[in-house]
Parts: C-alpha cells; sequence; structure tokens
C-alpha cells in the first residue's frame, strides 16, 4: 500500500471516528423508544442538530488539516529523505539530508548525515589502499595505451566475435578517411569500442585468416600471423596483418561443464592442448595510393616505351639513310636532318611531360619522408660549417616548399659535393637556393669562382661518398636513384658563378579535413587521453539487443536534437544531432556524433538564444536526408537514451517515409526513469536530476553537451535501478511505462 492509499484510508477513520459516537447513541436511543419519546428525542435534538454540525466538520477539517501535515512531515518527509539517502549510498556521496520537518525527522536526518559521513571516511581509507595496490597495474595499462595510440600504424584488437576491444589514432583517422557523409570525430560508425569489425571488413577474410592462425598453431609455428588484402565499402584497398591474442594461461576447469569452440584451446588426444585464441590484433594499412602509385609508374613505363617506339623507328629510319647515302642531295639530307631533330625533340618533351607528372611514381621504393625544404637548407648549412669549415648563405628559400625526401643520404650527398669542391677548387663559400617547378623541387648549391666540368661531375656521381671519418658505399648516383631525382650543372656566366641542382620530388600536400582537424584539437584540450581501449570486452559476447540482456551488458547510444521549434507534428525541423557511446559502463567521450543540419526552413528567433545555432552556420550544411543515415549508422545494435525521448522520437518518426531509415531499437527515457527511482521529487528537468546526482552542466542546450549530461545522469540511474532490483531492460522499459509521464504525446 502506497503513502496516498494510507492517507486516504487515514482521512476516512477520522471521518468514522468523529461522526461514529453520534450517529451509534443516535441509533441505541432510536432503537429503545416509543412513539412518544422520539418526538421528544427529536424535539430536543432538532434545535441543536445544526449547531453540532458545524462543530463535527469543522472538527473533521481541522483534523483532516493536522492528519495532513503529520503524513507530509513524516510519512512524506521520511519517503523523501530514503530517496536521497540511497543518493548518499551510490549515486551522490557528497549529497546530504537537508534539515528539516519535526524535530524527530531533523534528529533522523542528522544521524544519517553522521553516519554517511563515517561511512565517506571508511570508504576513502578503503579506496586509498586499494589505489595504491592498483597502481603498478593501472601504470602498465596506461603505458599500453599510450603507446597504442602513438603508433604510426593502424592498430585495432577484437575478440573472437568480432567486437572491437581497442584502436588507435591512427586507426580512427585512417577508417575516417573511408567513411562517407556525415561522421563522428571518431569516424561515423565504422569503429569504436564494443562495435563489429565486421562493419568494416569482410567477415569471411576475417574467419578463414583466423582458421589459417589456428591451423599453424596446431602444427607450433612460432609466427601464427595470416596477411591479407580486402577492399572497403568505399572501394579502399586496406592490407591487414592478424595475430592471435592467446590466454596467458589454460584453466583446466575450462574444459569442464562447457563445450569449448573448435580450435580453442582442446585436447586433440595427443596430450597438448592447443593454445586458447581470445581474439586478434589487425595491423591494418591503407594501401590504395600505394596501388595508384603502382598503376601511375605502369603508365608511365607505357608512355615511355610505346610512346617512343614510332619515334624510335624515325630516328633509326633517318640515320640508316643518311649512312647508306653519303652523296644525299643537300636538300635530302636536311630533310632528313629535319626529321631527326623533330623527332629528338618530340621524345624529349614526352620525357619533360612524364618527369612532370609521373615524378613521384617514378621514385624507387626506398622509404621517403616529406620534410620541409628550409629545414634541409639549414641542416645542410649546419652541417658544412661543422663538419669542412665552409661558410654558408641562403637566398631565395621557399618557404612552403616541401620535399619528399630521405633526409639522411641528402645531406651526405651535399656534403661530399662541397667536400670535392673544397678540395679540389679550393671553395670556402656556398649559397643555398630553394624553388620548385610542377611536381618538381629544386635545390641549387652554388659557388663563385672555378667552374667544374661536366666529365669531373660525371667522376664525383660514380664515387663512393666519403668524407673524412664517414664512410659510405652509397655513390651520388645512387641517392639521386632513390629519389627518383637527377643533378644538373649549370652556370651564371653574368655573375660567374655555377651551381649544382639537385632535382627532388615534391611532397604530396593534401587539404586537410577541417572536422579531423577540430576533432584532432577537441582531444588535445582534454585532460585526459582519449579512452581507445577497453580490455573488458574481452569476455565480451554478442546476443543482440535482447530485452531479457542485464542493462550492465549492453551497448547505449545517448541522443539529443535541437531543433526550430516544439512542434514537430506542424513542421518544425531538427537543425542538431548530437550523440554519444556508453559501452562497459564507461562514457565514450571520443565517440561521438555531432552535426549540424539544413533545416529548409527559417530559424525561429526566440530560439537562437537557446540553441545558440544561427542562420549562417545552418547554411550550407547537410540535409536531413543525409545526417539521419549516417546517425542510423551511428546508433546500430545500441539502445537509445535521451531525455524527454518521446519528443526527439518524434522528430525522427516522421522522416522515417522521406529518408527510408527507421529507428527500432529500445528506447530508455532518462525523464521516466527518474520518475520510477525519485516518485517523491518536485522535479524531473535534467539539470534538477544532474544538481542531485552531484554532476556539473557543461555545455546545456547544445545537442552534444545534452548528450553527455544525459549520458552521465543514465550511468548514475543503472546503479540505482539494480537496487530496486530493475536489472534487464525489459524490466526497465516497463516500469517506465508506468509512470505518468510516459502518457505525454507530441
Amino acid at each position: 500500500m502506497n503513502a496516498r492509499i494510507r492517507f486516504a484510508v487515514a482521512v476516512v477513520v477520522l471521518g468514522l471516528l468523529m461522526t461514529g459516537p453520534f450517529l451509534l447513541t443516535a441509533v441505541v436511543l432510536f432503537a429503545d423508544a416509543n412513539e412518544a419519546e422520539r418526538a421528544g428525542l427529536m424535539e430536543l435534538i432538532a434545535p441543536r442538530l445544526p449547531l453540532g454540525g458545524l462543530i463535527t466538520t469543522i472538527g473533521f477539517i481541522l483534523g483532516v488539516a493536522v492528519l495532513r501535515n503529520l503524513f507530509r512531515q513524516y510519512v512524506q518527509g521520511l519517503l523523501s529523505m530514503a530517496e536521497n539517502l540511497r543518493l548518499m549510498l551510490g549515486a551522490n556521496r557528497q549529497f546530504r539530508v537537508e534539515y528539516g520537518g519535526p524535530s524527530e525527522v531533523q534528529a533522523v536526518a542528522r544521524a544519517a548525515n553522521d553516519l554517511a559521513q563515517q561511512r565517506d571516511d571508511l570508504l576513502t581509507d578503503v579506496e586509498a589502499q586499494i589505489a595504491a595496490a592498483k597502481a603498478s597495474v593501472e601504470e602498465e595499462k596506461n603505458r599500453l595505451a599510450a603507446l597504442m595510440s602513438e603508433l604510426a600504424q593502424g592498430v585495432v584488437v577484437c575478440n573472437l566475435d568480432g567486437r572491437i576491444l581497442l584502436y588507435n589514432n591512427r586507426a580512427r583517422l585512417q577508417f575516417k578517411a573511408l567513411a562517407q557523409g556525415p561522421t563522428s570525430a571518431s569516424g561515423g560508425a565504422l569503429i569504436g569500442l564494443g562495435r563489429s569489425i565486421f562493419s568494416i571488413l569482410e567477415r569471411g577474410q576475417i574467419t578463414h585468416a583466423l582458421e589459417n592462425i589456428q591451423q599453424r598453431l596446431r602444427k607450433g609455428s612460432s609466427e601464427p600471423v595470416a596477411n591479407f588484402i580486402t577492399s572497403t565499402r568505399a572501394g579502399q584497398l586496406l592490407r591487414a596483418q592478424m595475430a592471435p591474442v592467446i590466454a596467458a594461461s589454460a584453466d583446466p576447469a575450462d574444459g569442464e561443464g562447457a563445450e569449448a569452440p573448435a580450435g580453442h584451446g582442446q585436447d586433440h588426444g595427443h596430450g597438448i592442448v592447443e593454445p586458447k585464441v581470445t581474439g586478434y590484433v589487425l595491423t591494418i594499412e591503407n594501401i590504395t595510393r600505394s596501388f595508384e602509385r603502382e598503376s601511375q609508374r605502369d603508365q608511365a613505363i607505357h608512355t615511355l616505351t610505346d610512346g617512343s617506339r614510332p619515334a624510335l623507328a624515325n630516328l633509326r629510319a633517318a640515320v640508316e639513310m643518311l649512312k647508306d647515302d653519303p652523296d644525299m642531295d643537300p636538300e635530302t639530307r636536311l630533310r632528313f636532318v629535319g626529321v631527326i631533330e623533330e623527332e629528338a625533340a618530340r621524345m624529349s618533351e614526352r620525357l619533360d611531360r612524364t618527369m612532370n607528372e609521373f615524378a613521384d611514381s617514378l621514385k624507387t621504393r626506398w622509404p621517403l619522408e616529406d620534410v620541409l625544404g628550409m629545414d634541409l637548407v639549414a641542416a645542410a648549412c649546419r652541417r658544412l660549417e661543422a663538419r669542412l669549415s665552409i661558410a654558408t648563405r641562403t637566398e631565395d628559400l621557399d618557404p612552403d616548399l616541401w620535399i619528399r625526401a630521405d633526409s639522411f643520404s641528402l645531406l651526405q650527398a651535399l656534403t661530399f659535393l662541397a667536400s670535392r669542391l673544397q678540395d679540389h677548387y679550393d671553395i670556402r663559400e656556398l649559397r643555398f637556393r630553394l624553388s620548385a617547378e610542377g611536381r618538381m623541387a629544386f635545390v641549387d648549391l652554388i659557388w663563385a669562382g672555378v667552374p667544374v666540368s661536366s666529365e669531373t661531375l660525371l667522376t664525383w656521381e660514380l664515387e663512393p661518398m666519403s668524407v673524412g671519418a664517414e664512410v659510405t658505399p652509397l655513390t651520388l648516383r645512387d641517392v639521386l636513384e632513390r629519389h627518383g631525382g637527377e643533378i644538373w650543372y649549370q652556370r651564371e656566366k653574368a655573375v660567374h658563378r655555377a651551381y649544382f641542382r639537385l632535382v627532388l620530388p615534391v611532397a604530396a600536400t593534401p587539404e586537410a579535413d577541417p572536422q579531423a582537424l577540430a576533432a584532432y584539437q577537441q582531444a588535445s584540450r582534454g585532460d585526459s587521453r582519449p579512452e581507445y581501449y577497453d580490455f573488458n570486452l574481452f569476455g565480451f559476447q554478442d546476443t543482440g539487443i535482447d530485452l531479457d540482456r542485464r542493462l550492465a551488458d549492453l551497448a547505449f547510444t545517448v541522443f539529443d536534437t535541437e531543433t526550430t521549434g516544439l512542434q514537430p507534428s506542424q513542421g518544425d525541423e531538427i537543425i542538431q544531432i548530437g550523440a554519444v557511446r556508453i559501452v562497459n559502463g564507461r562514457l565514450l567521450r571520443q565517440e561521438i556524433f555531432d552535426q549540424i543540419l539544413d533545416p529548409r526552413i527559417p530559424l525561429r528567433p526566440e530560439g537562437i538564444p537557446i540553441h545558440g545555432i544561427t542562420e549562417d552556420m545552418v547554411r550550407g550544411q547537410p540535409t536531413i536526408d543525409v545526417v539521419l543515415p549516417a546517425f542510423h549508422e551511428f546508433c546500430a545494435d545500441t539502445v537509445l537514451v535521451a531525455h524527454n525521448a518521446a519528443f526527439d522520437m518524434r522528430f525522427l518518426q516522421l522522416k522515417e517515409e522521406s529518408t527510408g531509415v527507421r529507428f527500432q531499437q529500445p528506447v530508455l527515457d532518462t525523464l521516466l526513469l527518474s520518475a520510477v527511482i525519485h516518485p517523491n521529487q518536485e522535479s524531473h528537468k535534467l539539470e534538477a536530476i544532474a544538481e542531485r546526482f552531484g554532476i556539473n552542466v557543461i555545455g546545456r542546450h547544445t545537442a552534444l553537451g545534452d548528450s553527455f549530461v544525459t549520458g552521465e545522469v543514465f550511468l548514475k540511474m543503472t546503479a540505482l535501478l539494480q537496487e530496486m532490483g530493475i536489472t534487464t531492460l525489459r524490466q526497465a522499459l516497463e516500469a517506465a511505462e508506468k509512470t505518468y509521464f510516459a502518457r505525454v504525446k507530441y
């Protein structure tokens, strides 16, 4: 029996107590009296009946008021105190019960606060001891996470169900580049903790590679890895290497009472237990650009071979005619010489065009890196002054020129040339110049004085680049071929100068991705390293969204929308969608969806100060038919969570027909869950709930900011729901449906 029913019963009992004696007396008197006595009694009672009824009524009203006051102060006060005590027990340890109501209730509140303080002191001591015991483990864990986060290669770790339990920043950026349409800072629906790798890579290839690894493990291979090349849905080529994650030790009891999957820790009857594979590590590299370079290289070779055959044939024919007929008349000879000149010019033009178009593809496969030209020149100046004591200067340096180069071998080459100029021509000062033309970069080494002959330069190209005690088998030509470059010797006769020009490939400078840059800057401003790992997911079993699964075992997408108004059925539109994921009881602040939309209708002026989104901000943004499919993919296989979810879901439902996207997963509403947990609280607004839980509200009335707050509130609620015996998704949905707020429609 709840408090309201008990109050109603108390009022009825009070009424009976006040009117019962009079009614009983009247019944007794009238039952034993005759007609004359009854008439006399009526004459006696009738004049006093109105006054007695008034007194009784006033007494009843005063009794109800006193009873109501006592009920509010004691019953409701104690019920509210009980809810607050639950907050102190788990959701908000800093919360304390206020000293209100009668002195007896205040005494209980003081005692509760004293007990809470003692409990906090004990918990603080216990937590300090636990933290000290876990310090070394956490240090190793964080060291591994930091290492994985900074690796230059994309790394993804999955459990046997293909659920991602670790990925590094390189993998996040790689998969973000593969995404199409609006995505989150973490790459949209492509990658995220708890997501399936099969949304990116083919399941069949992963399974086949895993089977190959298990077969190698059975044969005792020391390097059980598998390599394969696959393509994404966007047509990108990926090279992947798979290595198994093997359990450190096998528990003999694992095989008892449970059926082990084939190939996982089984004894095949030979006394040898096969290593138990618990997951796998994927090292992923996007080779699309390399493949395109190979194609360009093939095209360049085809251009230089098949394209040169006609010209060579004409040259050969003209030369043979001149050789066979030495007495050819001058006019005919001149015509054949013209053919030779014309074909030679065509071949030279074709070679120059191929050099410009395919300079980046004609490089050898030696690993080259992008280096700023000015940095290379500065390093060369320091090296020459330190090693050779030669004065150096610079002129006409292009400050924005990036070169694709092996910096160390180039510095060796420049040092070698400078030493030869110093030893053979007594050059005491060198100048550097930096410029570019098309896809070629020019590094000029300039000196004044004696010129160098072409034969001398050819000799220097072929000898090992040894300078003093530094000996290397590499030649200048080796270095140039490594870069797919050349060295030219030219003179500036007017100023009596000469220079060697190193022709090198220009580094590719793709345009920066504004979203990726913004996400990187946001992550850099954070107080902690992005949470890209969760090793507890090794034991995660994917069984879909089962209503009878525990809330702790589910993944959630907490979302919010900003809209042009509050009437979705009357034409208001979504202007922003923000969302964040919860996996394994953790709010993943780096795996977000945040997108402003163009509603194609004017914004309401009164709404702009609330959400802060202006007409300029929505102009040119994607529309709902582009954003909603991307958001649908982001929250796939998760339970939706929102505050006042009926409002947001109505906007999404009205777009189902136009976008072809249906959100059919279960939806939990923190507004309804608050009414389940705290039925005696006056307010269930998001700010009030956050204040009760001790959550700081930051970024309110932005879709992403509200999603963060709602996510933190929901995590606090799950603990309180569990204390109430509500542990499964079905139980949470059924409890929410029974609240008064579940009747609100939009």
